[in-house]
C-alpha cells in the first residue's frame, strides 16, 4: 500500500527502470503551498492506447511481472491525487521516454504525507540494474536543496548492495535534509 508521496515516487521510479530506462530524474519541491513531485525517464515510453490502461488497477502489460494481473500504483497515485485535489501530467511516446508531474496541496487534508526523502532517495538508487538516477530535492521554507545522482553516491560510498555502503549513503542522504541553522 502507498502511504506516502515517496511511496508513490518509488513506484514509479521501478516503474521506469523497468521500462528500461538508462535514466531517470526524480524531483520533489516543497513550495507555494504545494507539494510538486516528478518523475521522468528515457525509457520505452507508451502510446495513448497504454497510457490509458495504465489507469486500470486491472491491468497489466504482462512482460514486467509474468505471474501479477495487476497494476496498482499509478491507479493508486491518480485516486489519492483526486481525492486531495491535487493534479497531475503524464507525458509519454513509444520509444521517447515517460514524465510524470504531479502535486498536492501541502495542507489538505486528503494529501498524503512526504515520506522520508533519504529513505526514498536510498531505496531508488538500490535498484538492480545500469541506470543513472539523478535526485532533485528543494523545499526552500526549510532551507533544503540538493541534487545526488546515483553514479556520484556510487562512487563516493561503493556499491549500494553493501551493508556499509548502504550505511553511508543514507547517513550522507539524512544529512541533506536536515534543515539549515535559523531555518525551520
Amino acid at each position: 500500500m502507498h502511504f506516502s508521496v515517496s511511496d508513490f515516487l518509488l513506484d514509479l521510479v521501478q516503474n521506469s527502470i523497468e521500462a528500461g530506462a538508462r535514466t531517470v530524474t526524480v524531483r520533489v519541491v516543497e513550495d507555494r503551498g504545494l507539494i510538486e513531485a516528478s518523475v521522468g525517464d528515457d525509457g520505452k515510453g507508451m502510446d495513448e492506447a497504454v497510457k490509458a490502461k495504465a489507469m486500470d488497477p486491472f491491468w497489466t502489460d504482462g512482460e514486467k511481472h509474468a505471474r501479477r494481473r495487476v497494476g496498482l500504483g499509478i491507479p493508486f497515485l491518480v485516486h489519492a491525487l483526486r481525492q486531495a485535489g491535487g493534479d497531475w501530467e503524464l507525458e509519454s511516446a513509444p520509444g521517447s521516454g515517460t514524465l510524470w508531474r504531479f502535486s498536492f496541496p501541502a495542507d489538505g487534508v486528503d494529501t498524503p504525507p512526504l515520506g522520508d526523502m533519504a529513505g526514498l532517495a536510498l531505496s531508488a538508487m538500490a535498484f538492480d540494474g545500469d541506470y543513472e538516477l539523478v535526485m532533485e530535492r528543494r523545499a526552500p521554507a526549510r532551507g533544503t536543496e540538493w541534487t545526488v545522482r546515483r553514479s556520484e553516491l556510487r562512487d563516493a560510498v561503493g556499491e549500494l548492495t553493501d551493508a556499509g555502503s548502504l550505511t553511508l549513503a543514507r547517513a550522507f542522504l539524512e544529512s541533506q535534509e536536515e534543515p539549515l541553522d535559523g531555518i525551520e
